[in-house]
């Protein structure tokens, strides 16, 4: 039986189960994301679209069209009204999630090349956005306008997020950095600066005091940013090609989860480091995770050869 820090007797671990396959993309999926108030999900694929899903009854509502290339990724506003995806069109678009149209209110033109990664601030009037143009820019959500443009990379920018008051920005590159900057784009400390591997995701923990990162060559590792400290590695999944994202679960218990190159989805304890569970199902590489905020819910998005979202409960 796993004792939690403070002696306690936790419950045994309560499995995930396969709950529904959603099919709707015809290309690769390349984000999924479950909104803030867990009313909706989003996924978005290499067929150009968004597709919203009630996450309640798993059915598709709509889909955004507008993007003239496939997209990357997804970031949902804090309200949950609007979502921003970044697209290899070399612009991002802000979509109105409650028009029944998929209304596109803002493109924001700026970038030179592919736009790989995008967040929204917590309060929403900030989108920060990386891209192959090695760069990372703020934009103000309002306008649409770039407000500052951070070069502070040297290959692809893989990921950007904000913490959880907006005060700072994480990110990461094919370069083999992850850095963390202010909201007027001054580099506040270099968190890696290897040249190999490359840096492929990176995220504030829920909490704000630690920094999720993943690397090329099958590992996770949490950092505790202010005093430069890798705290926890996670091991055991497979990513040595592609920017899969992983990320945190925290409403029955606290977990990593990530996605995989050999199909599978993998969760671990947080505190332990153990692997607890392999979800399997997907039939190529799951490139994206995301967990539901209230509910004990996972979605999970994989490429090509599987083109599915597939949605996974505990009972």
């Amino acid at each position: 039986m796993a004792s939690s820090g403070s002696g306690q007797q936790l419950p045994p671990y309560n499995p995930y189960r396969h709950l529904k396959t959603l099919r709707g993309h015809e290309s690769a999926v390349s984000c999924v994301k479950f909104s803030n108030d867990g009313n909706l999900l989003a996924s978005a694929s290499l067929d150009k679209t968004v597709i919203l899903w009630s996450s309640s009854t798993l059915t598709l509502l709509r889909r955004l069209v507008g993007h003239s290339e496939g997209i990357s990724d997804l970031s949902w506003s804090s309200d949950s009204h609007y979502i921003c995806s970044a697209s290899d069109d070399r612009t991002l678009r802000i979509w109105d999630a409650r028009s029944p149209t998929g209304e596109c209110v803002k493109t924001l033109r700026g970038h030179s090349d592919v736009v790989f990664c995008a967040n929204f601030n917590p309060q929403s009037n900030l989108i920060v956005s990386g891209s192959f143009d090695e760069t990372i820019r703020i934009w103000e959500v309002k306008t649409g306008k770039c407000l500052r443009v951070i070069r502070g990379h040297s290959l692809p920018v893989t990921s950007v997020s904000f913490n959880r008051d907006g005060s700072l920005i994480v990110s990461a590159s094919h370069d083999g950095s992850c850095k963390i900057w202010d909201t007027e784009g001054t580099c506040l400390k270099t968190v890696i600066d290897d040249k190999a591997p490359a840096v492929s995701f990176t995220k504030f923990s829920p909490n704000g005091k630690f920094i999720l990162i993943a690397t090329l060559d099958n590992t996770l590792r949490l950092c505790n940013y202010a005093i430069g400290k890798f705290l926890k590695v996670y091991t055991g999944h497979l990513n040595k090609v592609y920017c899969i994202t992983s990320t945190f679960s925290v409403t029955n218990g606290k977990y990593i989860v990530s996605g995989s190159e050999d199909h599978c989805v993998y969760l671990w304890d947080l505190q332990a480091k153990t692997m607890i569970q392999k979800l399997e199902g997907h039939t190529d590489t799951v490139i994206s995770v995301s967990c539901h905020p209230s509910e004990n819910k996972i979605a999970s998005g994989a490429l090509q050869n599987d083109r599915t979202v597939r949605i996974w409960v505990q009972d």
